[in-house]
């Protein structure tokens, strides 16, 4: 079973930056990682995706060229840059997981950020 373990989430000011990161564990080789994130009152939405191995990304439209998705320092954690975030990201993120060839979906727990203007 897949786990995951986001961090990094808080308070930033819009224009600045922020990092979240996902430590993965419990997947043998291949496995997509992906961000997701909440708003109150809103459903999730999908922010962007990582293959490993391959780093192969993809992103969502509301965030493309303003987040990196990427790997992190070590080989299983997958980071999400956040530049120039505005008001309208804050959200709670949360880590994804997904092997392939399954229809098991794993989370983490989410982390709280609040972008202010």
């Amino acid at each position: 079973q897949v786990q995951l373990v986001e961090s990094g989430g808080g308070l930033v000011q819009s224009g600045g930056s922020l990092r979240l990161s996902c430590t993965a564990s419990g997947y043998s080789s291949r496995v997509y990682i992906s961000w997701y994130r909440q708003a109150p009152g809103k459903e999730r939405e999908w922010v962007a995706t990582i293959t490993i191995p391959g780093n192969i990304t993809t992103y969502s439209d509301s965030v493309k060229g303003r987040f990196t998705i990427s790997r992190g320092n070590t080989e299983n954690t997958v980071n999400l840059q956040m530049i120039s975030p505005e008001p309208e990201d804050t959200a709670v993120y949360y880590c994804n997981a997904r092997l392939p060839f399954s229809s098991l979906n794993y989370w983490g727990q989410g982390t709280q950020v609040t972008v202010s203007s």
